[in-house]
């Protein structure tokens, strides 16, 4: 009888253990199931990304968006060529999630909050029409120019003919940039400010003894570009240091980049991933 009872109890412990197992596995399943599931949401971004600001950038902008679109289907990128200026303002006003600057940023702009995150190096060309015999101009002559000081290309062996003096709009990081370098900032004497790249080219062609400057990635063969005391605007002489016309493209943010949302985030991540990097040297810009 003694043994009969232990025989029944250690049938019962057993049959719980056995219920014990099959219960504690089946907790398990849901809970494996769950955390898979997460993952794989986390994986797929979703939502939308909204620059702002500088024309020169159009290039860049244009490629990026559509290469991290790609990546990234379940993103829209939205971007507005403002201006420099116009686009940091957004930004601090918060209306978009990164501000494009052709230009370090001023004092007053970082003092807001601004963090300039500098994504890739371009170089101003100066350009002329086609059938300006003048192909090269020191740095003195080139301040003349803008300063109004000179009037005729006759004056360096040129043609006698004006001198056509065309620039950016104020605001503009092309124009900022150029000016700073030159250190002429409120004393050029333009015959027209334009409000963006494009414009400056299609001037500068169909405009006889005209001069203008664009970004170095968007000059193609309908103008001509003047080389700098005797040093060719060309990326490998930027890379060098002996071309004296260059600038950074800033994406900029309001506070860090650690601090921005998953997407911005993933937005710069791509940027700065090979990916990213390629699309940089692709539309004819130095890696920072």
């Amino acid at each position: 009888m003694r043994s009969k009872l232990v025989k029944t109890f250690v049938a019962g412990m057993t049959a719980l253990a056995l219920v014990g197992s099959m219960t504690a596995c089946g907790n398990n399943s849901p809970e494996k199931s769950n955390a898979k599931s997460s993952d794989s949401e986390g994986s797929e971004l979703s939502g939308k990304i909204s620059l702002a600001g500088s024309t020169s950038m159009e290039k860049l902008c244009e490629a990026m968006s559509e290469s991290y679109m790609v990546a990234n289907p379940g993103v829209t990128v939205t971007v507005e060529y403002t201006g420099s200026s116009a686009g940091i303002e957004s930004l601090e006003q918060g209306s978009i999630d990164i501000g494009n600057a052709s230009r370090g940023l001023e004092d007053a702009e970082k003092d807001a909050g601004v963090v300039e995150n500098i994504v890739a190096i371009d170089g101003i060309a100066v350009i002329t029409n086609k059938e300006n015999t003048v192909s090269d101009l020191t740095t003195e002559q080139l301040v003349a120019i803008y300063k109004g000081e000179t009037t005729n290309w006759s004056d360096f062996g040129g043609n006698d003919e004006s001198i056509v003096v065309i620039g950016r709009e104020a605001g503009s990081g092309t124009r900022g940039a150029f000016e700073e370098l030159l250190e002429v900032e409120d004393a050029c004497k333009y015959a027209q400010e334009l409000d963006s790249t494009g414009a400056v080219i299609a001037k500068v062609e169909s405009t006889p003894g005209s001069i203008g400057y664009v970004s170095l990635d968007a000059v193609d063969d309908s103008v001509l570009s003047i080389s700098l005391n005797g040093v060719e605007a060309s990326e490998e002489n930027i890379k060098s240091g002996s071309y004296m016309l260059s600038r950074p493209f800033v994406m900029a943010t309001k506070g860090e980049i650690s601090e921005q949302s998953d997407i911005v985030k993933s937005w710069f991540d791509y940027v700065k991933s090979e990916e990213g990097q390629e699309v940089v040297s692709t539309v004819g810009l130095i890696l920072p």
